[in-house]
């Protein structure tokens, strides 16, 4: 195994992600990545670890000596819910000219535990640590995990360009109740969910069954956003409903790759190619957009009413919460 990296391996390209921060420590944990690396992780997260992956743990106080080092901070950003094509969003738009799509790194989701007192100087290193590539030309791609919204505006600096991605809360309910890991996704986020929302001053009621969870799962990441698009600076994001993206692939994905500074050539190539037709999470799967789509109606067919109750008590709490209704009004539900 080869020694850590110094500051100027580091800052030199995106060969040493900074996958995984503990603060505690003083530490950053480092893993070695070429452009095929990038381009077949769905999740930069530990389970990158699960394939035999070359990592150090290297000193904050060398890492953040690289950051200083780094000359760009031009990253561009997806943030979303959760289970809405964000990956796929960031497999397509990675696979155009001249982008590193970098999906999910833990160090961002790491970021999120720090105190707000502390995180400034994580956050700041982070513009830059995630901006590097391997090319001058290239631009970096960031998704990331959707609770990082919460400190969206901690990493996208001004004039910096961020994607938002959302379902209505209708295909959003009825996407989760059709997978059983996404049911039990909710139980196990429910605990910070609730502290999120409690955060934005946003009252939900106790969920009565599991459409009331995941309309509860759809307040807290939906308001998020819209916590995050009031903080951000003005004209530098733009919102994707992700079954409206279905619906016009190409033309949409031409606009999101115009809007982040992309080259768009090849575009419609991509939003009807291969892609389109694997789980991104897990390419080695079969999804497509008309599965989806039959998912969606046979948990609609099969929960309907709990679904209408689950709306129902979303509109009924943003009568006091401004924040709720403009992500209602949004997604076409208030």
């Amino acid at each position: 195994m080869s020694s850590a990296p110094d500051a100027e391996q580091i800052a030199r390209n995106a060969r040493w992600l900074a996958q995984a921060l503990d603060p505690r420590a003083g530490v950053v944990r480092l893993i070695a990545m070429d452009r095929e690396a990038y381009r077949q992780a769905s999740f930069l997260d530990d389970r990158v670890l699960q394939q035999p992956a070359e990592a150090q743990l290297v000193p904050w106080a060398i890492v953040s000596e690289a950051a200083s080092r780094v000359e760009r901070s031009d990253a561009r950003w997806i943030f979303h819910i959760g289970h809405v094509g964000s990956t796929l969003m960031a497999r397509m738009l990675g696979e155009l000219t001249n982008v590193l799509s970098v999906r999910e790194p833990r160090f961002l989701r790491d970021l999120t535990a720090v105190p707000a007192g502390e995180r400034g100087q994580y956050s700041r290193a982070a513009q830059f640590l995630f901006s590097r590539t391997f090319a001058s030309h290239e631009i970096a791609l960031v998704k990331a995990t959707s609770f990082v919204s919460e400190i969206a505006a901690d990493l996208v600096p001004p004039g910096g360009g961020a994607i938002l991605m959302f379902a209505t809360p209708r295909n959003y309910v009825a996407s989760i109740l059709a997978g059983e890991n996404s049911v039990q996704e909710l139980k196990m986020l429910a605990p910070s969910r609730a502290q999120r929302l409690a955060r934005r001053h946003i009252a939900l009621p106790e969920a009565r069954h599991e459409a009331d969870g995941a309309a509860i799962a759809w307040a807290c990441e939906m308001t998020s956003l819209e916590a995050a698009a009031q903080a951000l600076p003005h004209g530098r994001i733009q919102w994707l409903d992700f079954d409206a993206f279905l619906q016009s692939r190409t033309a949409q994905l031409t606009d999101a790759a115009e809007f982040l500074g992309f080259a768009s050539d090849g575009a419609a190539a991509i939003a009807t190619g291969p892609l389109l037709g694997r789980y991104s999470k897990a390419p080695e799967y079969e999804y497509s957009p008309a599965l989806r789509r039959d998912l969606i109606a046979e948990a609609t067919a099969r929960h309907g009413r709990e679904i209408d109750d689950a709306l129902a008590m979303l509109r009924s709490a943003a009568e006091t919460s401004p924040l709720l209704a403009r992500a209602l009004a949004r997604s076409g539900e208030a």
